[in-house]
């Protein structure tokens, strides 16, 4: 049986992090301007594994969810991340915004022409949006890339996600 993924709460320093596990289509808050207090009640509150890497913040307020990612590099954070807590690979990708975290709603084919380049109408996929802050995703390059990003960090997984 698929267990559900953790939900996630990211400090200042893993902002990018936080990108890649939105795209990975985990709920995952990051917001830069809360304090490290902020941090570990929130994890607390909503149940959420708590990302850092502060040592000083882990070791003074003693999160009761927490893991110290220890690279700079966001895709081996993102591997970190994967083996510390055996995540699977999730059924899609690109199902939360990436900028506001909120689940994406599918876009009927009708309104691709007012939301998509003409250039990428064409493309397969679906096409969605994000109904909080409206941005617009597709399966178009920049995706591409990211997916070949994924295939390289954790090329177990290749295949078995979206």
């Amino acid at each position: 049986m698929r267990m559900p993924p953790p939900a996630f709460v990211v400090d200042a320093m893993l902002g990018r992090l936080a990108r890649w596990l939105r795209v990975l289509g985990w709920d995952t808050v990051y917001d830069p301007a809360l304090s490290d207090r902020a941090h570990v009640e929130l994890a607390a509150a909503d149940d959420r594994v708590l990302l850092t890497r502060d040592r000083h913040l882990l070791r003074e307020l003693r999160p009761a969810r927490a893991i110290e990612i220890r690279s700079d590099v966001p895709l081996e954070q993102l591997r970190q991340l994967v083996e510390t807590l055996e995540l699977e690979p999730p059924a899609e990708l690109f199902t939360r915004c990436l900028v506001c975290n909120t689940p994406l709603v599918d876009v009927p084919p009708t309104a691709y022409a007012t939301l998509v380049p003409p250039a990428s109408r064409g493309l397969p996929g679906p096409v969605r949006q994000c109904p909080t802050c409206e941005r617009v995703y597709w399966p178009g390059s920049h995706a591409r890339r990211m997916r070949r990003a994924l295939a390289t960090a954790l090329p177990e997984w290749i295949g078995r996600a979206d």
